[in-house]
């Protein structure tokens, strides 16, 4: 399994099939975002539904369902957190330091559990289970850079949509990452779950529809 995709990876019975037109257009009112063709330059999924051709900025798309599964996780239960088998050591400033102590229960309400070890280093020893297979290290700078930075100057709530949106960023499925046709679906399906899906968190769309009138008028058909 890809990293980034373990959430979201489900196994359809065609899922490394092509589908029939009849098929698709059986599916398209429960799945608009149709069914994946191919994946191109490992940036864009193509994906075909009953109007015409679909592309799908993989990154931004995986971005977004992150970022609302976390809020949503916040705004319930709380962000669950994962133990690390191995606790990562992070050298800091003493100011860095100091300021991970002191937001330590901030910290908590974000799914990290931070031990400060030293004059000028912590330990992460568990990450939010939704991003359990990044890079542990490089997560806890950015939102400790951001804690630092936004704390003093915006409203709590915008704080967190900022700190969410950091650490969704940091999972979501990379460029010229190769996903399998059951795993592009997996996004589609996710992607039409997804509440504002069709916007990543920085505004840009996710997914373009090219209809097949438009296809044909490039290729100057039917005239």
């Amino acid at each position: 399994v890809h990293e980034g995709m373990s959430n979201y990876q489900v196994m359809y019975g065609k899922s490394e099939a092509t589908f029939s037109s009849q098929e698709i257009a059986s599916n398209d009112v429960d799945h608009p975002l149709g069914f994946a063709l191919a994946q191109l330059h490992g940036v864009f999924i193509l994906a075909e539904n009953n109007t015409g051709l679909i592309l799908v900025d993989m990154h931004a798309a995986h971005e977004r369902i992150t970022y609302e599964q976390l809020k949503t996780a916040q705004n319930f239960d709380g962000i669950k957190t994962q133990a690390l088998l191995v606790p990562v050591s992070v050298a800091l400033s003493e100011a860095e330091a100091f300021a991970s102590e002191q937001l330590v229960e901030n910290l908590k309400e974000l799914g990290f559990d931070v031990v400060r070890t030293g004059p000028q280093s912590v330990s992460v020893k568990a990450v939010p289970s939704l991003l359990a297979d990044v890079d542990a290290r490089q997560l806890f700078l950015d939102v400790l850079s951001e804690y630092r930075e936004f704390g003093a100057t915006k409203k709590l709530q915008e704080a967190q949509n900022e700190l969410l949106s950091t650490m969704a960023c940091h999972s979501s499925v990379r460029a010229n990452r190769r996903l399998t046709l059951s795993e592009m679906n997996a996004l589609l399906r996710a992607m039409e779950q997804t509440e504002r899906s069709a916007q990543c968190n920085h505004g840009r769309p996710t997914w373009v529809q090219l209809s097949k009138a438009e296809l044909d008028k490039l290729f100057l058909r039917g005239r």
